[in-house]
């Protein structure tokens, strides 16, 4: 991790032109993809454990799909965030903490055009299309729904003419697409058939059984939707005065470092208060208590931005355990539904939680 300034936060390595190919490796961002597999992984571990289906063919496919998609989001981020006279938010932004806020910095470091950029992510975005394409004529229209819809807000997350991010939503366009639709997308491609039925059902009465039939993988769903957000909520502290001086209108920007802070506690308590809510109403099954577990990571990340809004390298850990806690909760979720699949009651959840909860605190608070 390394902080401020230009020369500063670039490790001495790649100080020097590290050639296309390790530039094209630095611009994909590949340790972050958790992003995309994540979700992908919930979804088909769901299926399976409420349906005992697991297609590897179509797995496979939708993991490529979703990694190229998210790949492809970052880098037209990448492009969009820079202007060729260097007014863009990654062009004047000088307190990014790399690696995880101020993009990839390849353009500005003339490692790689705006033109290379903007190509590469369109070759990233033609991929995923092309296997949802398939996917769509092997399974359905329902398909290309989720595809419209996390195709273009992840394009134009960033991208005029919406520019999602500058009207005060991007954040939740990210949660949208990084979780529930991944999730859904995943799931479906998985076991298909009760959704295949309810779209030859009236138009009127299809949002309905569509949340009726899908309402447990949107639930669980959730806790990494909401993690997501967080993750690049968090990552917007340092780009903070960046962004603004750029017109680039993020919620933190919007709300400023100290009442975001408060947003960040509630994205966090949001991440299991409705998961608690489902199992409390037996919309998803006990087992994902196993996702509890992580919560005193989050009260740690809530509490360092609480009282470190304002101090951009004391905010590194909660950026870390932002990522931290999306991967941990999403494997927690994804073992959960791999014990219901294989039929452990639920009590193995709870004990585990019981167990673990307390020493998984213990450790946090005394690092």
């Amino acid at each position: 991790m390394f902080l401020m300034t230009e020369d500063e936060s670039i490790p001495v390595q790649d100080k020097m032109n590290p050639g296309k190919f390790r530039a094209w490796l630095i611009e994909l961002r590949v340790p972050f993809l958790t992003a995309s597999t994540i979700p992908i992984l919930l979804g088909s571990a769901i299926a399976w454990g409420l349906h005992s289906v697991f297609r590897l063919d179509y797995f496979l496919l939708t993991l490529i799909a979703g990694i190229c998609l998210h790949i492809g989001a970052n880098v037209s981020n990448d492009y969009f965030d820079h202007s060729e006279d260097l007014t863009g938010s990654d062009d004047i932004n000088k307190e990014f903490i790399r690696p995880f806020t101020g993009g990839s910095r390849m353009i500005q470091r003339g490692f790689l055009s705006a033109r290379e950029v903007l190509i590469g992510s369109l070759v990233f975005f033609v991929i995923g299309a092309l296997i949802g394409i398939y996917l769509f004529l092997q399974l359905g229209i329902f398909i290309i729904l989720l595809g419209v819809i996390g195709v273009g807000s992840g394009f134009f997350y960033t991208a005029p003419p919406f520019k999602l991010v500058t009207r005060g939503f991007g954040e939740f366009f990210i949660a949208l697409n990084f979780g529930t639709l991944m999730v859904i997308g995943a799931y479906y491609v998985q076991y298909p058939y009760s959704v295949q039925s309810i779209l030859l059902e009236p138009l009127l009465s299809i949002p309905f059984l569509l949340l009726q039939a899908l309402i447990e993988p949107i639930i669980a769903s959730l806790p990494i939707a909401f993690l997501i957000m967080g993750v690049l909520y968090i990552n917007e502290f340092p780009d903070h005065d960046a962004d603004r001086d750029a017109g680039k209108k993020t919620l933190v920007v919007r709300l400023g470092r100290k009442k975001a802070s408060i947003g960040y506690s509630l994205i966090m308590f949001a991440t299991y208060i409705f998961l608690i809510i489902g199992m409390l109403l037996g919309y998803v099954h006990l087992h994902t208590l196993l996702a509890l577990i992580t919560i005193p990571l989050a009260i740690k990340c809530s509490i360092v931005t609480l009282t470190n809004f304002d101090t951009i390298p004391k905010l590194v850990s909660a950026n870390v355990g932002t990522i931290q806690n999306h991967m941990i909760t999403g494997i927690l979720l994804c073992i959960a539904y791999l014990m219901l699949g294989l039929m452990l009651p639920w009590e193995i959840a709870l004990l585990l939680t019981i167990f673990i909860g307390p020493l998984f605190s213990i450790k946090l608070f005394m690092d």
